[in-house]
């Protein structure tokens, strides 16, 4: 069985430069990619943190209808951490993030917190992590 992530949250921002800043500085994400269209917004990028990846972009009004694009409200992700008391700290101490719920245990075994971006999107840490099938 591959090691490689097969699923891939995609996301839009109004600045995903400043969201991009934010995922490296307070999350702690690897930059993989980014790529700008000619006016400079984000057309694609690419953020790792272990074996996941996220991408995103800057939400572009000109997006036709039923693809993604402005409008499209907050999104949740959830991220494997070892240590999320850890990684709480270092993301509380920047001024973009809003913790919603500090580090806590589960009744399902795992220790986890949520905090909110300036855009709205929730992100959840934890050491919860899903078994998957065949594994």
């Amino acid at each position: 069985m591959s090691h490689r992530p097969t699923v891939f949250p995609a996301l839009r921002y109004e600045d995903a430069k400043a969201a991009i800043a934010l995922l490296k500085e307070a999350f702690g994400f690897t930059e993989i990619a980014v790529y700008e269209n000619e006016d400079g917004t984000v057309a694609h990028a690419e953020l790792a943190y272990g074996n996941g990846v996220v991408m995103l972009g800057t939400a572009r009004p000109q997006d036709e209808p039923g693809r993604p694009g402005t409008g499209l409200g907050p999104s949740s992700v959830y991220v494997v951490v070892d240590d999320p008391d850890a990684h709480h700290d270092r993301a509380a101490t920047h001024s973009a993030v809003h913790i919603l719920r500090p580090p806590t245990d589960q009744d399902y075994g795992s220790r986890e917190y949520t905090a909110r971006d300036p855009e709205g999107n929730l992100w959840s840490f934890g050491t919860y992590a899903p078994d998957l099938p065949g594994s």
